[in-house]
């Protein structure tokens, strides 16, 4: 019996860096995400598909590369991904409050598709709990989850088998009340983990007065290790010498919300850039104002 959809790991990706394979270093998780369009037909559906990570894994960086192992033999490639466009400006769009560590980046799913890679997306119609869907739920701290990511870049060479680890809710309440913009899980978490799907763990059970889980749903974006600070003290003067920072065992994570926020915002951008290239293309009357790029 799964808890975790197996789709769910195909939607996950190591983040690399570094031109020489030999020596390339995977320093971060993303994870694909579709967002819904519109419906096609009765059976169909569109969706834009988004590369989703944190901000902090991409800024800096003039180019990262994506593994996507092969549907047809045990082997995988490491596809690139350069983050700067000709003119210099990034790709991709972080959230716009400096607080929110969210970065999505549209991703061509189809050449993944044409190449026979086995891939899935996170759709958003379907397979997400937003905050008001968990306040309608009545999830709260105890809830398990899983958290999908490459912790350390452990990342195989030939295969990419992305590890889950589980743990619950340690801190919700406060994001449902709107008083914090994050929550917390109690899972151990390291350098690779950033930008990695946090979802919900599906329960057979409940109790009394409270309503069964009964989907595995994306709620989270992982976006750091909560640190504890250990103060070393000199014996002769009393004074703080050296400060050790520990892994707490506690994870923040961004909910899903921020992950709409920043394709709406990413699609907004896109929908700016294609008005003015169409203004561009066109002869204009003597003293028109093109649209704001």
């Amino acid at each position: 019996m799964a808890l975790l959809p197996p789709f769910m790991l195909d939607a996950v990706t190591a983040i690399g860096v570094g031109d020489d394979a030999t020596k390339r270093v995977w320093v971060g998780t993303g994870f694909l995400y579709g967002h819904f369009d519109k419906k096609l037909d009765e059976t169909t559906k569109s969706y834009n598909v988004f590369l989703v990570t944190n901000k902090h894994v991409l800024k800096g960086r003039k180019r990262i590369y994506l593994k996507f192992n092969s549907a047809n033999d045990p082997t995988s490639k490491d596809y690139p991904v350069d983050l700067l466009s000709r003119n210099g400006k990034e790709r991709w769009v972080g959230h716009s409050q400096l607080s929110v560590d969210v970065a999505v980046m549209p991703i061509n799913a189809n050449a993944l598709k044409e190449e026979l890679m086995k891939y899935a997306f996170i759709q958003s119609d379907a397979h997400v709990s937003s905050i008001s869907a968990m306040k309608a739920l009545g999830v709260t701290e105890g809830a398990r989850v899983f958290v999908l990511g490459f912790p350390m870049g452990l990342v195989d060479k030939v295969r990419q088998y992305v590890i889950c680890r589980s743990g619950c809710l340690a801190r919700v309440r406060d994001l449902l009340e709107g008083l914090t913009e994050d929550f917390m899980v109690d899972a151990t978490v390291f350098p690779g983990n950033s930008g990695g799907p946090v979802v919900l763990q599906p329960e057979i059970a409940a109790i009394a007065g409270t309503t069964p889980i009964t989907n595995a749903n994306l709620i989270g974006v992982v976006k750091s290790y909560v640190p504890y600070h250990d103060v070393a003290v000199s014996q002769q003067t009393g004074t703080p010498r050296v400060i050790f920072e520990e892994n707490s065992g506690l994870a923040a994570v961004e909910p899903v919300d921020h992950i709409t926020e920043t394709i709406a915002l990413a699609l907004k951008r896109q929908k700016n850039r294609l008005a003015y290239t169409k203004w561009k293309s066109k002869k204009q009357a003597l003293g028109a104002q093109p649209p704001a790029p």
